[in-house]
């Protein structure tokens, strides 16, 4: 146990440090208005084409170069967007431009289109013909469209991301024909409101934010409070220190080493944002291109600490559920007679099995943010086992029965209302054109109630057949303490 710990505190400390040097890195280089990623990759200028409109509010281009092939009209709460397919007779390609009503004139996007017959185009062409580009900076920095500030200090860094333009970038799909086309268009966004919430879960009703946005932030926001306190991977850490002492002052330095890597996470996000760093169609992947544009050796290290760190928390998950199948569940439970040897290999087993489902439930849900798969881990484990770990502590009517009614409907109704949200409609199955049962993508506001409430109805009813049996759990805990003292 002991050499456990150490490895987790190596592994840990080696993310915060390079990640220290990568925010170090980034206030040394500053901001740009045409970041080129330190002269290595030179920045893309995404076009316009001028454009009028005829007393029919026909589109016409100022450029004879182009021909308009096919439009779309998608209305969203806030408005109306309209997008053209256009085809260049120079070239011989097509493309597709979002309509900028106000300024008249046409605005290049990126696209990212699934044929009917399974093919991936990016731009209109293949991955290796690198029509498609990294995205991310500020169109103007203090009302200048031409600048770079040098080096930055901490505070200069937010008054600097306060004071600019930043181009964010939002995605639709169109359908077209057997053809699904996913545009990602250019939203300019003051950077005033970029470091405020709310633009990404909304939650201010004069911006579109509608009750159920609110509901689903208000739910993201409990899973990540309560979820953090449940998760198994981290429970299991007090397996690995020798006294209570040492437990409290682990869980103390654990907290400060956390939020202040959570504060070095704010600097990484907002210098990919800017610095023209993000594989769009795989964003999950921006602190190691942030690295890259570095040079290759830091790329090297933060992607190796990065998959060590994977390797950690996927370990301690896996440790945690043979042990509980192999223990929890078959010898306490199941009352099942296994010798030592027998649990360790029902353990073994069961960490195949769960290994090998993780790796399947990894590539249906590849392509998802993984922000939204955190929340989501988050809201489980919080629905599943923070109302048995919390009521065990402080209620003494919590019964055996009722901690696993509740672990059960925490775990079900998660997962249920995981599977029938919009979210995985789009992302996952792909069925964004259907209106999914569920409308908000976090489901802690409805599990985790329903798990306490499970709780306390069973082990109310419980009570007496188990208190009579001598079963409570209050009085295991007692013996538990009585016999370990």
């Amino acid at each position: 146990m002991a050499s456990t710990t150490y490895v987790q505190f190596l592994k840990g400390a080696l993310l915060v440090f390079f990640t220290l040097i990568l925010v170090i890195a980034i206030m040394g280089r500053g901001f740009s208005t045409s970041p080129d990623q330190g002269g290595t990759v030179p920045y893309h200028e995404f076009k316009t084409i001028e454009t009028s409109s005829s007393e029919e509010s026909e589109i016409i281009l100022q450029d004879g170069s182009y021909e308009i092939i096919e439009q779309w009209t998608v209305s969203q709460k806030t408005g109306d967007l309209v997008f053209v397919k256009l085809f260049n007779s120079s070239t011989g390609t097509e493309s597709i431009w979002k309509l900028n009503a106000e300024e008249g004139y046409l605005e290049e996007t990126l696209t990212l289109i699934q044929t009917g017959e399974g093919h991936t185009l990016y731009n209109g062409g293949a991955m290796d013909e690198e029509r498609f580009y990294q995205i991310g900076h500020m169109s103007e920095i203090d009302g200048k469209t031409d600048v770079e500030t040098g080096p930055v200090g901490i505070f200069s860094f937010f008054s600097t991301i306060k004071e600019s333009t930043i181009i964010r970038w939002e995605k639709q799909i169109i359908f077209d024909g057997e053809n699904t086309i996913n545009v990602y268009y250019q939203n300019p966004t003051p950077g005033s409101e970029v470091l405020r919430p709310g633009l990404v879960f909304k939650v201010d009703s004069d911006k579109g934010a509608t009750a159920t946005d609110k509901i689903d932030f208000v739910s993201l926001m409990l899973a990540l409070f309560f979820g953090t306190a449940a998760l198994p991977h981290i429970l299991i850490r007090y397996y690995t220190v020798p006294t209570p002492a040492c437990a409290r002052k682990s869980t103390i330095v654990a907290i400060a080493v956390i939020g202040f890597f959570y504060i070095l996470t704010l600097f990484i996000g907002l210098g990919a944002m800017t610095g023209g760093v993000v594989d769009i169609v795989n964003n999950n992947m921006s602190a190691p291109l942030l690295a890259k544009s570095f040079g290759i050796a830091l790329f090297d290290i933060i992607s190796a600490i990065a998959f060590a760190t994977v390797l950690g928390t996927v370990s301690g998950l896996i440790v945690a559920s043979s042990g509980a199948v192999a223990h929890d569940l078959m010898d306490k439970f199941l009352k099942v007679r296994m010798s030592d040897r027998d649990k360790v290999l029902a353990g073994k087993i069961t960490a195949v099995v769960v290994g090998c489902i993780a790796m399947v439930l990894g590539i249906v849900f590849k392509g998802m943010n993984v922000s939204y798969l955190v929340g989501w881990a988050f809201a489980i484990a919080a629905s599943a086992n923070l109302p048995a770990i919390l009521m065990i502590l402080f209620w003494k009517r919590t019964t055996a029965k009722g901690i696993m009614s509740s672990i059960l409907v925490g775990l079900i109704s998660s997962v249920t209302l995981i599977l029938l949200s919009q979210k995985t409609f789009n992302e996952v199955y792909h069925l964004a054109h259907i209106h999914a049962p569920v409308q908000i993508n976090n489901p802690a506001i409805i599990s985790v109630p329903l798990s306490f409430l499970t709780l306390i109805i069973v082990s109310l009813i419980t009570r007496r057949s188990e208190t009579a049996n001598g079963e409570t759990v209050s009085s295991k805990l007692k013996e538990a303490e009585e016999t370990a003292d």
